[in-house]
């Protein structure tokens, strides 16, 4: 088993700054791509980037793109979420998942998750 654990999150004013860690323990995080989700109240958890196993590949949604950076340290077993320029619409509760092999499935298709951390963006 995988285990993930985000850190990170908190209240921050519109257009500030957040990172995220994801944190993995237990089989070797070298074989798993690794991507964020974010579920809003009321909404469907989405998935906005993911990053393959090995790192070379990257991919953000167009709601986050030049906002968001995900990267990833497979020696110290961390991926993490560079958040710019936040806005409100970004509040929600922000999970790592991981997914066996090189790209990431949608939401239902990952194989592990964390508990996922808070972040409000407000004024």
């Amino acid at each position: 088993q995988l285990h993930l654990v985000e850190s990170g999150g908190g209240l921050v004013q519109p257009g500030g700054s957040l990172t995220l860690s994801c944190a993995a323990s237990g089989y070797n995080m070298d074989y798993f791509a690794i991507g964020w989700f974010r579920q809003a109240p009321g909404k469907e958890r989405e998935g906005f980037s993911c990053i393959s196993n090995s790192g070379d590949i990257t991919n953000v949604a167009d709601s986050v793109k030049g906002r968001f950076t995900i990267s990833r340290d497979n020696a110290k077993k961390m991926v993490y979420l560079q958040m710019n320029n936040l806005r409100p619409e970004d509040t929600a509760v922000y999970y790592c998942a991981s997914h066996l092999g090189k790209y990431c499935s949608g939401p239902r298709g990952m194989d592990y998750w964390g508990k996922g951390t808070l972040v409000t963006v407000s004024s």
